[in-house]
């Protein structure tokens, strides 16, 4: 994610002589969201699963920041800050379930939810977060460079829709695998779960709440007139 912020203050000062220079890097961007979902599908270990979903919102990240219009750059912003979090607390959680099962394989850490009902509920609310439900600021992120990415190019919405649907698919996945099936035969005796780990996924969590509420510390003066009236054409018409 800082990564992704320094690309966004240094592309302006390596603009090149012509911007069609971008068109290669940005679909290759659209290709890799494709991709890395796709092989999320696969996945059977949990941190790969999140690492490579983590990939995938990068994509959409790199191609927004070579488009430079004020909307994807806000939407990469939101974007990043948003996943920030998201990728973090599936990390968490993801070791809650390490500590207790000591793998990291979904089948072999299923089921979880007859053992740790409420665990099993920061993993629905971050699964639901990580597909940009709404009206998280996942979505909001995601809509700003969707919308940027089809004023550029109509054909780009057939590599972002594919790429929604694939994080849906794999969302739902990583939840059914490691909450709903029959629990394994080796399990016996599991820790429960303890106050300061349910305080860690609430410090995650509520940052996410207090965005929605004041999404302008992230996507700083977002109106139509000021960010996309050229673009668009969305201002007022004479």
């Amino acid at each position: 994610k800082l990564g992704s912020y320094g690309i966004i203050r240094i592309t302006p000062m390596l603009n090149p002589a012509s911007t069609e220079l971008y068109y290669p890097f940005i679909m290759l961007a659209m290709w890799g969201i494709i991709m890395t979902s796709s092989i999320c599908l696969r996945q059977t270990d949990l941190k790969s699963l999140i690492a490579y979903s983590s990939v995938s919102h990068m994509g959409l990240v790199v191609a927004a920041t070579l488009i430079q219009t004020p909307w994807s750059l806000t939407g990469a912003m939101a974007l990043m800050i948003a996943h920030g979090l998201t990728s973090s607390i599936l990390f968490c959680l993801a070791n809650t379930n390490y500590e207790r099962t000591h793998s990291r394989t979904m089948l072999l850490a299923r089921g979880l939810q007859l053992i740790l009902p409420l665990m099993t509920t920061w993993w629905l609310l971050a699964n639901l977060m990580n597909m940009a439900l709404p009206p998280t600021i996942n979505l909001t992120g995601e809509l700003l460079i969707i919308t940027s990415t089809f004023n550029w190019s109509n054909i780009t919405i057939i590599m972002t829709g594919t790429g929604t649907l694939l994080t849906a698919t794999y969302s739902l996945h990583m939840f059914l695998t490691t909450q709903r099936n029959k629990l394994p035969t080796n399990t016996t005796n599991m820790t429960p779960t303890q106050t300061r780990e349910h305080l860690l996924m609430a410090l995650h969590t509520i940052p996410m709440l207090l965005l929605l509420m004041k999404p302008e510390l992230i996507m700083g003066p977002f109106t139509c007139h000021y960010s996309l009236m050229k673009p668009l054409e969305c201002g007022p018409k004479n």
